[in-house]
């Protein structure tokens, strides 16, 4: 028994669609936990067993964890909270309840930046990092999915893409550092849940297939999109202001900006590329799959 959270997310969905075709042949059933199960798709709804309500409850997940041998867990990080508490405050109950069901293995998202002189104080990656340890402190076999920024950030701005060639972030533009698909991703996590054969504590970095900086985005998207698309560089006390003029926590807030300041100075550098951290997709196809029809539709 594999259980999902998050499963009608961005990463949550494609894993369960996945699943979903490879798990039964390999003799694996599937349970998720979703706040509202008419988000799942019709198909999916068919071949899962559904648990009904939120993944930081302790009552809903000591129902999702009965029984299971696997758990991928992924935190919705809420704005409204610290991010202590958006992500070990979030998991608390989840480590109370592996070990009360004794459930063997996890795999959860997290981030780049473990053993780096920036990992403490890179704001929602070292609270990621700190989730790692409490999970990996259950004594659970855990694998931390190690990520850079993933492409589809960039679909937050395919307006601005689209009416003004344009797309912002903080960091220098011609910092180069890894990004990733979440279909790489998935695939990623989706083997680690149907191969139990590992053991102990361990982060699984997935680096995409080259670093990039935002100018080779920018020139990238250029090609891709047939239209001229640019990097702009957002200070980060801009940045600041405008995320509390939102009404974000403001430790939050302060937290988003930390990491950015510390993947501008190479957070995301501080592991080596191999064949084995290396994932598949490239930018340009990216763009010419997803970001293409979502600027130009």
């Amino acid at each position: 028994m594999i259980v999902i959270t998050a499963p009608t997310g961005n990463i949550g969905r494609h894993l369960l669609s996945r699943l979903l075709e490879s798990a039964p042949a390999a003799g694996e059933k599937l349970r998720v936990i979703v706040r509202d199960p008419a988000r799942l798709p019709e198909a999916s709804r068919a071949g899962v067993e559904v648990v009904t309500g939120s993944h930081a409850e302790a009552e809903v997940l000591d129902r999702a964890f009965e029984g299971a041998d696997a758990v991928f867990w992924l935190v919705p990080p809420d704005a409204s909270l610290t991010p202590q508490d958006a992500y070990s405050g979030f998991t608390r109950p989840a480590v109370k309840a592996l070990v009360a069901h004794g459930v063997g293995h996890v795999v959860g998202v997290s981030a780049l930046g473990r053993g780096t002189p920036l990992a403490d104080r890179a704001g929602l990656v070292t609270a990621s990092l700190a989730m790692d340890d409490l999970i990996a402190g259950t004594g659970v076999a855990y694998r931390s999915l190690a990520n850079p920024s993933f492409f589809e950030n960039l679909l937050e701005e395919s307006d601005a893409i689209r009416d003004q060639g344009v797309f912002t972030d903080s960091v220098d533009a011609d910092r180069k550092a890894p990004f990733v698909a979440v279909a790489d991703i998935v695939a990623v996590a989706a083997g680690l849940l149907l191969d139990r054969s590992w053991t102990g504590a361990d982060s699984v970095p997935v680096l995409g297939p080259q670093d990039l900086s935002p100018n080779d985005l920018a020139r990238i998207m250029t090609e891709q999109l047939g239209r001229p698309v640019r990097y702009e560089r957002q200070p980060l006390d801009e940045l600041h202001t405008t995320l509390v003029g939102y009404g974000l926590n403001e430790a939050f807030v302060q937290g988003i900006v930390d990491m950015k300041r510390a993947k501008d100075k190479g957070l995301d550098a501080g592991i080596a590329r191999t064949p084995d951290t290396t994932s598949p997709t490239s930018f340009e196809q990216w763009c010419a799959r997803t970001l293409k029809p979502a600027v130009l539709s």
